[in-house]
C-alpha cells in the first residue's frame, strides 16, 4: 500500500510541473504603466550606458556553448529623485537589434531596481549580446547603475558572474 501511495505522489509531482516554453513572451515589467511625461523646461542631464550580457559562453572549444540566464538590473541610486529611461535596446553578438523595450520615456522611482530577464532558452543574444540604455537624471542626482548577472545550473554544478555597465556618452 505504501508503494502505491508513493508512486501516486511521484506521478502527481511530474504532472504538476509546468514547463516553460522557449517562445513564451512574458514581460516582468509593465513598461506602459511607467510612461513618464518629461517637461522640456526641466534641467535633466542625459547619458548613455553600455552593458555586455551573455546568453551563451564557450565551453571546451569555440564549437561548444553553454546557455545562461541573464538578469539585467537597472538601479536608481538616488534616495530622493526619480530617473528616466528614454530607451533600452538589446543587440546580439553581431550588432543586430533584437528588441527595443519601449517607445516613450519611463520612470524609475528613488532606490528602485528594475529587472529584465533573458531566459536560458533564449540564445538570440549569443556570446556577445549587449544593451544600450539612454537615460536622464536631475542635475544633482547620482547616475543609475546597470548590471548583468548571468547564471546557470546543471546537475550539481552552478555558474554565475556579473557584468557592469559603462557610461559611453
Amino acid at each position: 500500500m505504501k508503494k502505491i501511495i508513493v508512486l501516486v505522489l511521484v506521478l502527481c509531482g511530474f504532472y504538476s510541473c509546468k514547463e516553460v516554453s522557449s517562445n513564451e513572451e512574458y514581460e516582468k515589467i509593465n513598461w506602459k504603466a511607467r510612461i513618464a511625461t518629461i517637461n522640456p523646461i526641466d534641467s535633466l542631464e542625459s547619458g548613455k550606458s553600455y552593458l555586455s550580457v551573455y546568453s551563451q559562453i564557450y565551453s571546451y572549444t569555440q564549437h561548444k556553448t553553454y546557455n545562461l540566464t541573464a538578469m539585467i538590473s537597472v538601479r536608481n541610486t538616488s534616495d530622493k529623485d526619480s530617473i528616466y529611461l528614454s530607451n533600452i535596446k538589446y543587440y546580439d553578438t553581431h550588432g543586430v537589434l533584437l528588441k527595443t523595450y519601449f517607445e516613450k520615456p519611463v520612470y524609475v522611482t528613488p532606490m528602485e531596481t528594475l529587472d529584465i530577464v533573458i531566459n536560458e532558452v533564449d540564445i538570440s543574444g549569443g556570446t556577445g549580446g549587449n544593451f544600450i540604455f539612454d537615460w536622464q537624471i536631475p542635475r544633482s542626482c547620482s547616475e543609475p547603475i546597470f548590471e548583468g548577472v548571468m547564471t546557470s545550473t546543471s546537475g550539481q554544478q552552478g555558474l554565475s558572474f556579473l557584468t557592469e555597465g559603462k557610461r559611453i556618452d
